[in-house]
C-alpha cells in the first residue's frame, strides 16, 4: 500500500489580504501560517515518512520545510513543478473582490462551471485559450504517474496548494473537473489517501490488468490547527450537514455483518458517541435526523444530550444496506457458502446482489433520495447519523459517482463529515471535511474498528 498525507501550505501573506495567488511567487507564510506549519509537523511527529515531495512555490516549500523539522527522521525534501498551483495568469495578484467586480461572468463560470472557465492569453500566433482547472488536473495525473513508479509502496508527505490538492483528490478519486469547487482544502489542512492494487476482472491476474485501488481515509482534517472543522465559505446560502456514521457495535469488532439486524451500540461504540457529542456541543444544531435503526439512534441521542430541545427525525429510508443471508456470519463463513462473491463484493461491488438483500443500486435510490429531502427541508446546520454503505453512498452523490466507487470513502464508527450547500440545494455541494475522527483517536488516522457493514 501507498499512503499519501496530503497537506495544503499554510496561511500566506495573499491568503489574509484576500488575493488571487495561482502561480505568483510573491506571498509568505504569515506568523499564523507558519504556527499552523508546526502544528501539522507536530502531529505527523510519529510517522515514518518514505518519501517528502513538495511544491517550489515559496508558501508550500516553507510549510514543507518547518514539517519535516519537527518530525524525528525526516526525509529529504523533492520539490517538483508538477505540484505547482492552478495557473490564472489574468487574476494572479489581484485581490478577490476586484476580480469578481472586473469579470463578473468569467468569475462566476469559475465558482460554478470550472471545467469551462478559460482565460484568452496573448501568444505569438494570436490568443490561445487556457482551461486551468484541465491543466491542473492534468498535472495531478502526471505527479501521480510519476509518483507510483518511484513508491509502489510507502507512507509519502505531499505538500501543495488549494488547487493542485483538490486536482489530486479529485483525479486520484476519478472525480469529474465539474466539481472542482466542490472539494475544500484549508490552510494546513491534512487528507490521508491509500492506494493499494486491486484485480481488475477475468481470470488473468497480470501486472498489466491491475489497477489502483483508491480509498479517501479522510479529507481535510484541521483539529491540530485548532479549528474542528472549516468554516463555511463566504456568501454560503444554504444548509450544512454533518453525516456521522454510527459508534461501534459488538458485530463490528468482531468483524460480523449485521446490515439491518438491528445490534445496538457496545460500551465503546457508546463512548465514541459521547466523543462525537464533546466534539459537537459548541456547535449550534438547527435539526437532528437519523436512520430508525438502533445504532444510529442511539449514537444521535447521546449526541444531543448537550442540544436540549431538538427533536431527532428517523428516517427508514437511512436504513443500512440488506445483507439478506449474509447477515449475522462472518467472512469466512460466507465465502464457505458463497465462492466467489464477497472477493466480488470487495472488487466489483456495483454487481452483486445480496442473496435475499438488496444491490448497491437500491441503496443509492432510496438513501440519496431521502438525503435530497432532507436538504430541500432543512436551513442551518444539523446531524444525519446513519450506516457505513449509506454514508458512502451519501458522499459518493456528492460528486455524482456510481456504485463501483463505493469503497473510496472511508466511514469510522463515530466519524463526522461536514457538507455545505453553499448556494442553496439546488447548487453543487462542497464536502467540507470528511471522516473526521480526532476527537476519538487524537491522531489523523482512522483507527475506529469500523468492522463489517
Amino acid at each position: 500500500m501507498t499512503r499519501i498525507i496530503l497537506v495544503r501550505h499554510g496561511k500566506s501573506t495573499y491568503n489574509l489580504e484576500r488575493r488571487i495567488q495561482g502561480r505568483l511567487d510573491k506571498s509568505v507564510l504569515t506568523e499564523a501560517g507558519r504556527s499552523g506549519a508546526i502544528q501539522v509537523g507536530d502531529i505527523l511527529s510519529t510517522i515514518a515518512f518514505d518519501a517528502a515531495y513538495t511544491s517550489p512555490l515559496k508558501r508550500a516549500q516553507e510549510t514543507a520545510e518547518i514539517i519535516l523539522s519537527r518530525l524525528t527522521n525526516p526525509p529529504q525534501l523533492q520539490p517538483t513543478d508538477k505540484l505547482m498551483e492552478i495557473d490564472l495568469p489574468l487574476w494572479e495578484g489581484m485581490l478577490r473582490q476586484d476580480a469578481i467586480d472586473q469579470f463578473p461572468d468569467a468569475y462566476q463560470q469559475w465558482q460554478k462551471q470550472p471545467d469551462k472557465f478559460s482565460m484568452k492569453l496573448p501568444s505569438a500566433e494570436g490568443e490561445v485559450e487556457h482551461f486551468p482547472v484541465l491543466a491542473i488536473f492534468a498535472n495531478a495525473r502526471n505527479f501521480w504517474k510519476e509518483l507510483f513508479s518511484r513508491h509502489p509502496e510507502g507512507t509519502i508527505l505531499v505538500v501543495g496548494h488549494n488547487g493542485i490538492n483538490r486536482a489530486l483528490i479529485a483525479t486520484a478519486s476519478e472525480i469529474s473537473p465539474n466539481y472542482y469547487q466542490s472539494i475544500q482544502q484549508s490552510n494546513c489542512g491534512i487528507s490521508v489517501i491509500n492506494f493499494g492494487p486491486s484485480p481488475v476482472g477475468g481470470d488473468e491476474k497480470t501486472e498489466q490488468n491491475k489497477k489502483i485501488a483508491v480509498q479517501l481515509e479522510s479529507l481535510n482534517l484541521t483539529a491540530h490547527t485548532g479549528e474542528k472543522f472549516p468554516k463555511p465559505r463566504d456568501g454560503h446560502s444554504g444548509p450544512r450537514l454533518l453525516l456521522v456514521r454510527h459508534g461501534e457495535t459488538d458485530w463490528n469488532k468482531a468483524g460480523k455483518f449485521q446490515g439491518q439486524i438491528d445490534v445496538p451500540l457496545n460500551d465503546n461504540g457508546r463512548e465514541q458517541a459521547r466523543q462525537a457529542a464533546e466534539f459537537l456541543k459548541d456547535v449550534k444544531l438547527d435539526f437532528a435526523i437519523s436512520s430508525s435503526m438502533l445504532r444510529p439512534k442511539e449514537t444521535a441521542e447521546i449526541i444531543l444530550q448537550h442540544h436540549g430541545g431538538l427533536q431527532l427525525q428517523l428516517r427508514d429510508e437511512l436504513r443500512e444496506i440488506s445483507h439478506g443471508l449474509w447477515e449475522g456470519k462472518f467472512e469466512s463463513e460466507i465465502e464457505q457458502s458463497y465462492p466467489g462473491l464477497l472477493d466480488e463484493w470487495k472488487t466489483s461491488p456495483q454487481n452483486v446482489q445480496m442473496p435475499e438483500g438488496e444491490n448497491l443500486e437500491e441503496v443509492w435510490t432510496r438513501a440519496i433520495a431521502a438525503w435530497q429531502e432532507i436538504v430541500r427541508s432543512v436551513s442551518g446546520t444539523g446531524i444525519v447519523v446513519a450506516h457505513d454503505a449509506v454514508n458512502k453512498a451519501l458522499l459518493c452523490h456528492l460528486f455524482n459517482l456510481q456504485p463501483e466507487h463505493f469503497w473510496q470513502f472511508k466511514q469510522g464508527n463515530g466519524a463526522v463529515s461536514v457538507i455545505d450547500y453553499p448556494h442553496g440545494p439546488d447548487g453543487l455541494p462542497v464536502l467540507q471535511a470528511m471522516n473526521i475522527t480526532t476527537h476519538l483517536s487524537g491522531g489523523i488516522f482512522d483507527k475506529t474498528a469500523a468492522g463489517a457493514l
